[in-house]
């Protein structure tokens, strides 16, 4: 059994791991880690380091200013690192890579199998359309999401620069002076309403057809059972900075 602390218990996508680990016969969570204290069937703690049972790992929802005093205490306790949480700025990010070269740490901006099979499916197609298509990504998210483009649609967006040699650069939105629009961008707009779980949506449109490529998570499921696989991926790896790629690749 894979003993797990869940970094942000208390919140949406806390409460869909425990569903998640509930329906699992290779997990339990031994302890959870947030601000404001529950009732839960497992103790809760305010930091990692405090933490007093034995675990295998440690699974991260939560948000990205709390991910300096976790991948801290994590490195300190020499415990693997599942994050799932979006929105990190760039010192944040820097951080998390400064220790990997301690621990190993999982980190994608969507937990999703099928998005990142998405992420792939995109970047091959780059190689082919990009000379005669404009690309434009759209995801649609509900209306209580706080950072806006989602972390998926710049991910996303970062895996088709990256394929083709950083030849673009990203436009997000665009309002009555934007004017034309230019060859070298890629465009990128957020859509907020509802309770739209995820849509992410990259479009090639060439000069006499369009080649529209979707994701759709109709459930926060997908998201908590992605992360259960890459904490149980992570487990005896390296010291190292690990991403969805990794696991499929592995897979």
């Amino acid at each position: 059994m894979i003993r797990l602390i869940l970094h942000g218990c208390n919140g949406k996508m806390g409460k869909n791991v425990i569903d998640a680990v509930k329906n699992s016969s290779k997990f339990t969570i031994v302890a959870g880690v947030d601000k404001i204290n529950s009732k839960q069937d497992f103790p809760v703690y305010s930091r990692l380091k405090e933490v007093k049972e034995p675990a295998d790992v440690v699974i991260d929802f939560s948000f990205h200013t709390a991910i300096p005093q976790l991948v801290e205490d994590a490195a300190e306790l020499n415990l693997p690192v599942v994050i799932a949480t979006t929105g990190l700025d760039a010192k944040e990010e820097a951080l998390v890579l400064e220790k990997s070269a301690q621990i190993p740490i999982f980190m994608s901006a969507n937990m999703s199998l099928g998005i990142n099979l998405l992420v792939k499916l995109v970047t091959q197609a780059a190689k082919v359309l990009y000379e005669n298509s404009d690309i434009e990504i759209i995801e649609k998210h509900h209306n209580q999401k706080l950072d806006a483009p989602s972390g998926t649609a710049l991910m996303i967006a970062k895996a088709i620069n990256d394929t083709l040699g950083n030849t673009f650069n990203f436009t997000y939105g665009r309002n009555p002076s934007s004017g034309k629009r230019e060859k070298n961008e890629l465009g990128i707009h957020a859509i907020r309403g509802g309770t739209i779980v995820g849509e992410h949506e990259v479009i090639f449109a060439g000069r006499d057809e369009v080649l529209e490529i979707k994701h759709t998570a109709q459930s926060r499921a997908v998201f908590a059972e992605g992360a259960l696989k890459a904490a149980e991926f992570i487990i005896g790896k390296q010291p190292k900075l690990y991403s969805m790629k990794d696991l499929l690749e592995e897979g």
